[in-house]
């Protein structure tokens, strides 16, 4: 690789028993939350903002714009709450950092609920992840038990209570509107807005919610500084990124790399495709983000490469298709996921994704005409931008990417069925 990063979020991850607190402490654990607690709130939210980091679930918001936003009174409680309802298909780096390293995350938010002046942080984890949750726990009460939670963490005068809460499984809870609605016992559904989480989010007080790899990542800055953070990574999407590799490839898992490496270097890292069988189709982010081709191996992986080639880097979930694989048989799949994982709030997702389920199903059935890929278009231009949050917008994007890139293979299985019915008739 161009750029070979020495591992700094996932340094720990192969280490004996790296989820124990002992462990933690000898690989400079709680370190950084010792030189926060030095320093003010203000100048916790500078180095963030200096730092250039950027939130890593998938909208790529700078983290420490996101907290400054926080009122510096405290007429009412702030709360952070860790976005960890990690369901994007394809997407698997959260789950794994919180099992190997659940105290990074535990400090991370301890220097975050400091900086923002929080005295409780919630952590919503996805409810399937039942192995996460009971690791997760442990790790709180390791920290409570050693001081780094509770009353007065390490004489400084700071509190901090962490709840760990465990979903009932929706996708649309990993919008942060929806997740805070399931955090306070209602159905997960998205909040219009304004007004915004930082102004009322928690039960109407301000709120900020973060992703796990993001707040992962702050005792990292605390340590190291903004100057060393930004010497990964590019320019405007600077530090490291854990990526998820998924699909035909010899070795999935989780590759941590600096933002902008190519698909191209990634493959190197995870022995290149399965059974040396071409590449035919990718996901830079998940399904949720338009797809890529063979002709994208090169493009830069961070925020703005991703979206200057026509896509979205989103929660790096790359999920990689060999020359085996139909697209409108994947395309079916995923919009059968977002059918069954839409709240039903608004009409463009409710019905359009129900609508584009049946039609795709009944071409890859070979019962397809080509007025139906007119159809598929049609509707995503009436969900796309018009569904109340990014869940209608994620849903149109394999079905659009796919026929942009794939058209002949959609065309392909009406052109099967009218012989069908040409050979019927005679």
């Amino acid at each position: 690789m161009s750029d070979p990063l020495t591992p700094v979020l996932t340094k720990r991850w192969l280490s004996p028993n790296s989820w124990r607190l002992s462990v933690y402490e000898q690989l400079e654990g709680y370190q950084g939350l010792r030189k926060a607690l030095r320093g003010t709130p203000e100048q916790l939210v500078q180095l963030v903002k200096d730092a250039g980091l950027r939130g890593r679930g998938g909208a790529g918001f700078p983290t420490g714009l996101k907290w400054s936003f926080m009122p510096p009174n405290e007429d009412k409680p702030h709360y952070l709450v860790i976005n960890a309802d990690e369901g994007e298909p394809g997407t698997c780096k959260d789950i794994p950092l919180m099992m190997a390293d659940p105290h990074s995350l535990i400090e991370g938010c301890v220097i975050a609920s400091y900086a923002m002046r929080s005295h409780h942080c919630f952590i919503y984890v996805r409810g399937e992840a039942l192995h996460c949750i009971r690791r997760l726990n442990s790790a709180v009460r390791e920290a409570y038990d050693a001081g780094y939670l509770g009353k007065n963490i390490l004489d400084s005068g700071f509190d901090l209570d962490i709840t760990v809460h465990a979903g009932a499984g929706a996708y649309i809870c990993g919008e942060e509107t929806a997740l805070l609605d399931s955090l306070e016992g209602r159905r997960g559904q998205p909040r219009l807005k304004p007004p915004f989480p930082a102004a009322a989010g928690l039960y109407a007080a301000p709120t900020t919610v973060n992703n796990v790899e993001s707040i992962a990542s702050v005792p990292y800055i605390v340590l190291g500084g903004s100057d060393w953070f930004r010497q990964m990574g590019r320019e405007k999407s600077p530090g490291p990124k854990i990526y998820s590799i998924s699909g035909h490839v010899e070795r999935p898992g989780q590759y941590e790399a600096p933002l902008g490496t190519t698909l191209r270097e990634l493959l190197e890292l995870c022995g290149g495709m399965k059974d040396g069988i071409p590449l035919k189709f990718w996901t830079p982010g998940g399904s949720s983000t338009p797809m890529f081709t063979a002709d994208h191996l090169d493009i830069p992986l961070d925020f703005e490469g991703a979206a200057e080639a026509g896509s979205m880097l989103g929660t790096t979930a790359v999920q990689v298709f060999n020359e085996t694989v139909s697209v409108p048989w994947a395309v079916m799949k995923w919009t059968k996921f977002y059918e069954h994982e839409s709240c039903g709030k608004c009409t463009p997702c409710r019905e359009g994704t129900y609508w584009l389920a049946q039609i795709l199903e009944r071409m890859v059935d070979g019962r397809g005409t080509e007025e139906d890929i007119d159809t598929l278009l049609d509707v995503c231009d009436n969900i796309l931008g018009r569904a109340f949050c990014a869940l209608g917008d994620g849903a149109v994007s394999p079905i659009t990417s796919g026929i942009q890139y794939f058209r002949d293979e959609f065309l392909a299985l009406c052109e099967s069925n009218k012989r069908e019915l040409v050979g019927a008739q005679s």
